[in-house]
């Protein structure tokens, strides 16, 4: 694959895909340290055929974004707690911290070496980053590897969903993780295992599925890619509250910005009943911040309206416009969350 140029996009239509930038970040782990990393202009990787992350799936990996400000300036969104959660998931799927600092360090030349690559203000687009670890030690039987390899790539991407469209979803019929599983930990099998579902969702008319509790299959959890936010016909910010969801920091973030606007945030457990009490619903996560949904159809066919299939709510516009603004550099930053690229 030739290398991207910036000269050739057209920053308005780029989509949300891969292009093959000038630079990603590369670090190895042996003998129990990481042997120091640095830019690379390799963007593949060879593996032996026995790596442990083909056939036994030790990987993490996390997302966020590069914004350019109004002023031209470049600035990333809360990438501390990217770093603490991938450190979280490395914990669950048995595989060594990278270090906060270092990840931020990694980040940040990431950015800086394809910053030609991050989107004009305006255009809706961001410089997309996937850091991520995999175990690759050779290995037949089932054990952790003790070698490791962290990467970072860079994308330049479009809005994931063009503007604030209510889409319709549906509820899944399948599990996302197991109970007591690695529902928290962002690694590949989880999406790996909402493949299906959310294909046949799609093939459906569907955007996604959204998935209950493993366990007992009577409460919210979340989407395939996003978690779930609704608003209460009296005005409450709700949002589920499970052992087998992924903690999303966008999540984390609506939950402060509807307590700035005094929505009375809360994260609790979910039954589908409680849905009928939702005035407004959501998706939310990295990739499109917030995706209105318009409705969630039930297993018996069940359709369950929120503000309208054609419309936005007010207050989910409320809560994509102060969030957004914050992460555009557009809103003075109350909480530290934004960190300048300089």
């Amino acid at each position: 694959m030739a290398k991207a140029k910036a000269s050739e996009l057209d920053w308005n239509k780029l989509g949300f895909g891969y292009r093959d930038l000038p630079y990603s970040w590369q670090e190895e782990y042996y003998d129990g340290e990481w042997l120091g990393g640095g830019l690379t202009s390799e963007s593949n990787l060879v593996l032996n055929e026995a790596a442990q992350v083909l056939h036994y799936g030790q990987e993490v990996f996390e997302g966020l974004k590069a914004y350019r400000t109004k002023d031209g300036k470049v600035q990333l969104f809360r990438p501390e707690e990217n770093a603490k959660r991938l450190n979280d998931s490395a914990d669950r799927l048995m595989m060594p911290h990278y270090p906060v600092d270092k990840f931020l360090a990694a980040v940040k030349a990431v950015v800086k070496a394809n910053e030609d690559f991050v989107p004009p203000y305006g255009t809706g687009g961001t410089l997309y980053l996937r850091p991520y670890m995999i175990g690759t030690q050779p290995l037949v039987g089932v054990t952790p590897s003790e070698h490791f390899v962290f990467r970072i790539y860079a994308t330049p991407v479009g809005a994931y969903v063009k503007g604030l469209t209510p889409m319709p979803y549906v509820l899944s019929k399948y599990d996302r993780a197991a109970p007591a599983g690695t529902g928290r930990a962002k690694t590949s099998g989880n999406y790996a295992a909402s493949l299906l579902p959310e294909m046949e969702a799609k093939k459906a008319g569907y955007a996604d599925a959204l998935y209950l509790d493993p366990k007992e299959h009577k409460y919210v959890d979340e989407f395939s890619g996003a978690n779930f936010f609704g608003v209460t016909k009296d005005g409450q910010f709700v949002t589920p509250k499970s052992d087998s969801i992924l903690p999303s920091i966008t999540k984390r973030s609506l939950l402060q910005v509807a307590e700035d606007l005094g929505l009375n945030p809360v994260e609790k457990r979910l039954t589908l009943a409680d849905l009928d009490d939702l005035a407004e619903a959501g998706a939310m996560g990295t990739a499109a911040v917030i995706s209105p949904v318009g409705s969630l159809t039930d297993w018996d066919g069940k359709k369950h309206v929120f503000y309208s299939e054609t419309e936005v709510g007010p207050v989910t516009t409320k809560l994509y416009n102060a969030l957004f603004a914050v992460q555009v550099g557009d809103a003075e930053d109350k909480h530290g969350w934004v960190v300048p690229v300089d």
